[in-house]
C-alpha cells in the first residue's frame, strides 16, 4: 500500500517541510473565487441569499460573474462575514489603500443665488 501525503512530507528534511508549510500558508490566504470564499467562511448559498435579501439562484449568478460592480462585491463579501479592501499598486510606489470610491451620501446643495447688478441683470 502507498504512503499518504502526510507520511511523505514527514519523511522530508526539516528545511523542505518548512518551505512546504510556508507555501501552504500562502495558498490558504488565496482563493480561486467567490464560491471558494463562501465555502471557507462555512456559508451556504442560501445563507448569502438571506443576508443579501435575494434568491439563491442570484447568489450562484454573482459567484459565476467575471465582472461586477464593486458595490455588489462589497455586499457579497460582507454577507460572507468579511470586509472588502481595495489596494492599488503602482510601479515604483508603495501600495495605496482606497477607502471609498465616492461618497454616495454627499448631498449636492442647490446653487446659491448670485448677486445681481442694479437693474436686475447679472
Amino acid at each position: 500500500m502507498g504512503r499518504s501525503l502526510d507520511e511523505v512530507v514527514a519523511s522530508l528534511p526539516p528545511e523542505d517541510r518548512e518551505q512546504i508549510d510556508a507555501r501552504y500558508a500562502e495558498l490558504v490566504q488565496e482563493v480561486e473565487g467567490l464560491r471558494a470564499l463562501r465555502q471557507i467562511a462555512g456559508k451556504a448559498q442560501a445563507d448569502i441569499a438571506a443576508a443579501l435579501k435575494i434568491k439563491q439562484p442570484s447568489v450562484s449568478k454573482i459567484e459565476n460573474q467575471a465582472d461586477m460592480h464593486i458595490s455588489t462585491l462589497r455586499s457579497y463579501v460582507e454577507a460572507v462575514g468579511g470586509e472588502l479592501e481595495l489596494t492599488v499598486r503602482l510601479p515604483k510606489r508603495p501600495a495605496v489603500r482606497i477607502h471609498t470610491l465616492g461618497d454616495a451620501t454627499t448631498v449636492i446643495s442647490p446653487r446659491k443665488p448670485s448677486l445681481t447688478r442694479a437693474g436686475g441683470h447679472r
